[in-house]
């Protein structure tokens, strides 16, 4: 089926919103932690972390204009530092749950059962349950004129990984670690290595590192 600008147009509002939001395939599921500074937690489920560089460890994240208040953006501008934990099949409901729309004074840890875990001298709540997760620094900030969604970049300064799902090249085995892939608005998918690939180089043919898998 061919669609094109108008039959996208066309869409009753929330089909559009389904099918559009698939188009992109599989996304990271993240959980961004925040602190307002006066002893209120925020946690926020994402679908939007882009890695941008390694060095400096840059990951970006889009989130939404401002149809309405949204908590996590506001700490991340005034805190300056937040967290990423990636939600695995362990806790998907409570993880989906984080999406409601709770009154600023609510803490979505408190209201979904999640513990908040925090480190010495960062300010903002990691995810206890997570297994994988990150502290970043807000390192630019951007609201994007074609439709309002506003694009931060933090750089990586804290990270805590299971020793084990650390190969010897330094690979992460996201799939070991329970993480979940998102699609659509709320679909949640076991994530299952299919290979991994040598670096392509012109004069060599594509070869798998691991043919077994």
């Amino acid at each position: 089926m061919l669609l094109d600008r108008e039959a996208l147009r066309g869409m009753e509002k929330r089909y559009r919103a389904a099918f559009v939001n698939s188009l992109s395939g599989f996304k990271p599921a993240n959980l961004v932690g925040t602190s307002d500074g006066a002893g209120g937690s925020n946690l926020a489920i994402m679908s939007s972390a882009v890695h941008l560089c390694s060095h400096p460890p840059l990951l970006a994240l889009v989130i939404r204009p401002d149809e309405a208040e949204r908590h996590t953006l506001g700490n991340i501008l005034d805190r300056h530092c937040y967290t990423l934990n990636h939600v695995a099949d362990t806790f998907i409901e409570a993880a989906h749950q984080t999406a409601a729309r709770y009154a600023r004074e609510v803490s979505e840890f408190a209201a979904t059962g999640l513990a908040e875990h925090w480190v010495p001298g960062f300010d903002a709540p990691f995810v206890a349950e997570a297994r994988i997760r990150m502290g970043l620094h807000l390192r630019e900030h951007q609201k994007l004129a074609i439709n309002g969604t506003h694009l931060v970049i933090g750089e990586v300064v804290l990270v805590d990984v299971p020793e084990a799902c650390i190969a010897d090249d330094g690979a992460i085995d996201i799939e070991a670690a329970g993480t979940v892939a998102l699609s659509g608005l709320d679909s949640y998918h076991h994530a299952r290595l299919a290979r991994r690939m040598a670096y392509a180089k012109p004069h060599l043919p594509p070869r798998a590192l691991h043919p077994d898998r």
